[in-house]
């Protein structure tokens, strides 16, 4: 069955994390969308209790959509460290603490990384695209890499200064927006959701 396809008009970008919505701001920018944030419509943030990228990206869409009675694309992403087990994962953002200190989180993935030889890992992200009557379409993306120590690079947000994505010199926060958005984790699931939903 084909995905249901966005009409246009207004879009509710179901985040209060000013980094993410203007990331997905500049990659829906080509299809003259009107985006808005949660944010600034003063929807609250629900409590993220999916136990995986996909559900928590569902539940944010779904709420905001409601809540706002527009459609709403909602972003779920982490970081997946496989000698970690595949943490951070969808608790990425919790690591950072409530005062979002994304310098603190990284210490913290390397402390526990110690000596382990494999410092590989991946970004997921998964997009959830809901409307008022309930429905929603879901797309996940994923980029491989490494993580490096010291971070590098002021660009980007969160994580993204000590991920250096495979066959890259560069760490995410040394990218410029445009390369970075052509490799990335939420560049590919939004690939995915623009050939379903926008195409």
């Amino acid at each position: 069955m084909s995905a249901r396809r966005f009409a246009g008009g207004r879009l509710v970008i179901a985040s209060h994390n000013a980094g993410k919505v203007r990331e997905i701001g500049e990659l829906l920018a080509p299809f003259g969308t009107e985006v808005v944030s949660a944010g600034a419509l003063g929807l609250p943030e629900p409590e993220e209790t999916g136990t995986t990228f996909v559900a928590n990206a569902e539940l944010k869409a779904l709420a905001a959509a409601r809540a706002a009675n527009l459609p709403a694309l909602a972003d779920d992403s982490g970081l997946a460290v496989d000698a970690l087990g595949g943490d951070p994962g969808i608790y990425s953002a919790r690591w950072a603490g409530a005062d979002k200190d994304f310098a603190r989180a990284m210490a913290e993935i390397n402390t526990r990384l110690g000596g382990h030889p494999n410092r590989n890992g991946r970004f997921v992200c998964a997009l959830a695209l809901a409307w008022p009557d309930g429905h929603c379409e879901t797309f996940e993306g994923t980029v491989e890499g490494t993580m490096v120590w010291p971070p590098r690079g002021a660009n980007g947000f969160g994580y993204d200064p000590m991920f250096q994505p495979l066959d890259r010199d560069l760490t995410f926060g040394e990218m410029e927006a445009a390369a970075k958005h052509a490799i990335s984790h939420r560049a590919a699931a939004f690939r995915r959701l623009v050939v379903g939903c926008f195409e």
